[in-house]
């Protein structure tokens, strides 16, 4: 993907001062840039648009100086404000596409195709910004079909889950009512074997008394006759 680089300009002679100023430090800027120098000619262009803070040609040249630095988020800014301040639709278009540039190598794709398309609204010609919108878009459907796919998968995982979760509270739930069963079932014996036990005793007494009971001797009543 091409970026679009530094606006370069002629220089006028009825300038004011505060102009010229500015002017001087985009150029001292430029050749700094040129010379892959671009933090030094980030310091230029602030130096101009601290002149001139509606310059769009600072604006511009800083938000390349701070993407070639890898400055992102703070190039779109420049960029963004570079293309509010330009009333040219071609130099515009510029700060757009590189908008989309920048977007777009982060993955942002949603963001990438607006500016491609706001690029393209100033410069229809531009194939290039065509080129990238058109691949852009093919990157953003793959990206969502991966995302619907990665949801999908995750939705199975978890309904994988929950059924696992289910089974084993199924399982502990029989091995829990198992267990009850099982010491109500100890209980019940223990039960039964304490009544044949208590019947066995009772048993047991009763025909010691009998028994007692047959080993005594038994008294006669005499009558006397008187």
């Amino acid at each position: 993907m091409r970026l679009y680089l530094l606006y370069i300009f002629l220089a006028f002679a009825s300038l004011t001062a505060s102009a010229q100023a500015d002017r001087q430090h985009i150029r001292g800027g430029n050749r700094l840039y040129k010379a892959k120098q671009w933090a030094q000619a980030e310091v230029e262009y602030r130096k101009a648009l601290a002149a001139n803070a509606q310059n769009p040609q600072a604006l511009y040249n800083l938000g390349c100086a701070l993407m070639m630095q890898q400055k992102d988020s703070a190039a779109i800014v420049q960029y963004q404000k570079a293309a509010q301040a330009e009333t040219n639709k071609l130099r515009r278009s510029r700060s757009y596409h590189n908008i989309g540039v920048i977007c777009q190598n982060l993955k942002m794709y949603g963001d990438a195709i607006k500016a491609y398309q706001q690029s393209l609204r100033d410069n229809p010609t531009d194939d290039e910004t065509r080129y990238n919108l058109a691949l852009c878009k093919r990157q953003n459907k793959q990206n969502q079909q991966n995302q619907d796919k990665q949801q999908n998968k995750d939705k199975d995982q978890k309904q994988d889950k929950k059924e696992q979760q289910d089974k084993q509270q199924n399982k502990d739930k029989d091995q829990k009512q198992d267990k009850q069963q099982e010491q109500n079932d100890k209980m019940s014996k223990e039960n039964a074997e304490q009544l044949l036990n208590a019947a066995i005793q009772n048993e047991k007494a009763t025909q010691q008394r009998l028994k007692k009971a047959m080993q005594q001797p038994q008294r006669r009543n005499i009558q006397k006759n008187w």
